[in-house]
């Protein structure tokens, strides 16, 4: 949930107002939808985890949902590697840091939910 959360930085950190004026009407108001529409989503897995663990883990609806997420999270996993240039991290201590933390974040719940679908 706390993930959820980290959107609210991007606009600003990332000086979306700036960088996205040179795009259309429809390309900046898609990047702060959807960017929206992705910090709902992490931050109801999380809900859904917080609330309904045991669900998660005792029921075949909870068993698929897991499989969802590890889906969802194993294709996370492989955007940290082949959507983003390594050229936005490497030698730079800050970035390499987050590239670290967020690959580990992504293996760890990838893991998750596929230890508690394949049990």
């Amino acid at each position: 949930m706390t993930l959820a959360f980290v959107h609210l930085i991007f606009p600003k950190y990332f000086k979306w107002k700036e960088d996205l004026k040179p795009l259309t009407l429809i390309n900046r108001q898609m990047m702060t939808v959807h960017t929206f529409f992705i910090a709902l989503v992490v931050f109801l897995m999380g809900l859904l985890c917080l609330t309904s663990s045991s669900d998660l883990v005792e029921t075949k609806l909870g068993k698929t949902i897991s499989l969802g997420l590890a889906i969802f999270w194993s294709l996370r996993l492989l955007t940290q590697f082949f959507g983003y240039s390594a050229k936005l991290w490497k030698g730079k201590a800050f970035e390499t840091v987050v590239h670290i933390f967020f690959t580990g974040l992504w293996i760890y719940l990838s893991l998750i939910f596929w230890m508690n679908y394949l049990r």
